[in-house]
């Protein structure tokens, strides 16, 4: 099977978006580490979850408004990373591999946080919150993908269009000003001077011993 080619797309429009959002993801990074790696003090602290779905289903269990608040805020955590993600490496491949992509991004990061989490007092791991977190980003990249890349697309083709329209709308220099007849007087002067041969040069005159 032939390896999956990416699309980058050039131009100052094109760099300029793909700066801005490296710019977002790195400020987001760190609002999000700010905000999960705060050591906390707490009276004691829940051992980490290592089995799937577990906080889920406890989470229900208590009532629709705490799985609305704990469940949401753990989708949300990491939901922007589907649209800047793909904005920051500006890759215009397939809109498969750039979900699979961005998924396996958002799960190894928020996998690293979990790990780190546990070594921070007053938190905690737990393994839903990396598969929520993944699902917050793969619903972003699948609402957002196609504008992410219409946007780049467009930004990669406005400097061609101009280019183009320029050129396009070049008038040669002096053609407005010389039209049909002056045209003629000049090919005429040309063939006169032509004509005439080489301007004749005064000989030396040696002087004699």
């Amino acid at each position: 099977m032939p390896p999956v080619q990416r699309h980058r797309p050039t131009g100052r429009a094109a760099v300029r978006l793909r700066t801005a959002g490296r710019l977002l993801l790195a400020g987001y990074l760190l609002a999000v580490g700010w905000l999960t790696l705060r050591p906390r003090a707490v009276p004691w602290v829940e051992p980490p979850n290592v089995t799937l779905f577990a906080t889920v289903r406890s989470v229900w269990a208590g009532g629709p408004a705490e799985a609305f608040s704990t469940l949401g805020g753990q989708l949300l955590l990491l939901a922007p990373l589907g649209a800047l993600l793909p904005l920051a490496s500006g890759a215009l491949g397939p809109r498969t591999a750039s979900f699979v992509r961005t998924v396996l991004a958002t799960a190894a990061l928020s996998l690293a946080v979990e790990v780190a989490r546990m070594s921070v007092p007053g938190q905690t791991g737990d393994v839903d919150a990396v598969v929520l977190n993944s699902a917050g980003a793969a619903l972003v990249h699948l609402a957002l993908y196609p504008v992410v890349r219409r946007r780049l697309r467009r930004a990669a083709a406005d400097p061609a269009v101009r280019n183009t329209a320029g050129t396009a709308g070049t008038v040669p220099r002096g053609a407005g000003v010389l039209g049909a007849g002056g045209a003629e007087a000049s090919r005429r002067r040309a063939w006169e001077e032509t004509s005439q041969g080489r301007t004749p040069r005064t000989p030396r005159v040696r002087i004699a011993p």
